[in-house]
């Protein structure tokens, strides 16, 4: 049994961190920005909670995160009340934000100049990937220290995969969200072709999903496109141009070119002014389909 930390019990790290008492039978510290959601974590898994991160961090092998973005992965890093304050030498600190690079290059050299291991690795897989421990973790850092935060991550991955050093994690997860903005806005258009061709929508789907066509966002997105109603099925709108905006940031500075990527991100900016702010990233379909 190891002592552990996670910082961030939003609808993907709440989950988590519940495996790691559960599955892991680990002795496990929270801290989340609403008291209360702590609290609620306690109750239905037990474990303790913490008040900043910094105590949460005090006494532990290792302390997980899952959070917004950079900004808020440096407000619970740094400073007085932060993890780093509360880590000792020798300890490791993973990230499964879906943040930049830059700030995962920037946390990695922080830590190590103070003896602390660090790993970005965000993750896949939505809430359900959480919630049954099925989620790909893609990761960067030193060989090391990903050995032995392994074990750890394993306990809610399917897949956990060092791809290179720092910053590469982070730079995995924009190839996934840069892969999947085009498979979601070509599913939206065929579906809608197919709908407004007349055709059986749920047997299109039983046969092109055995084919060259299948994909994870087909079978698990196209019951919500064709209903065309997107509430409470997983990753909101707002989190996936926050996703885009990132590939597009890194996109400038490494020259690729990502012209399809910019043109759904423009799509979802128009899905937000139709206030689906907090829809599925399915509700592409809600600019293609009839009224």
């Amino acid at each position: 049994m190891a002592k552990l930390a996670f910082l961030g019990l939003g609808v993907m790290g709440y989950p988590m961190a519940g495996h790691l008492l559960k599955k892991g039978g680990h002795d496990v510290t929270v801290y989340n920005r609403s008291a209360a959601k702590a609290s609620q974590w306690v109750k239905e898994y037990g474990g303790k909670s913490a008040a900043t991160p910094r105590e949460a961090a005090q006494g532990v092998e290792l302390v997980a995160m899952c959070v917004g973005n950079d900004d808020d992965v440096r407000s619970v890093v740094y400073g007085e009340n932060g993890a780093l304050a509360g880590m000792s030498k020798g300890t490791i600190l993973v990230d499964h934000t879906t943040a930049s690079a830059i700030v995962a290059r920037e946390v990695h050299a922080k830590a190590k100049e103070m003896g602390i291991g660090f790993v970005d690795a965000p993750v896949s897989g939505g809430q359900a990937g959480a919630v049954n421990g099925q989620l790909g973790i893609m990761c960067g850092g030193d060989d090391d220290v990903f050995a032995k935060a392994k074990p750890v991550l394993d306990l809610y991955a399917k897949s956990c995969v060092l791809i290179g050093g720092p910053g590469a994690g982070q730079l995995t997860k924009m190839v996934n969200q840069i892969v999947i903005a085009g498979l979601l806005q070509g599913l939206a258009e065929g579906l809608n072709f197919g709908m407004r061709a007349g055709l059986d929508i749920e047997k299109v789907i039983a046969v092109i999903s055995k084919g060259a066509a299948q994909s994870w966002q087909m079978e698990n997105r196209w019951p919500q496109m064709r209903d065309v109603k997107f509430d409470g099925f997983g990753f909101a709108v707002d989190w996936m141009r926050k996703d885009l905006g990132i590939c597009l940031q890194e996109a400038n500075k490494n020259g690729a070119r990502l012209p399809v990527a910019a043109l759904v991100d423009q799509f979802y900016a128009q899905v937000q002014a139709r206030g689906g702010k907090r829809w599925d990233t399915s509700s592409l379909m809600n600019l293609l389909a009839k009224d």
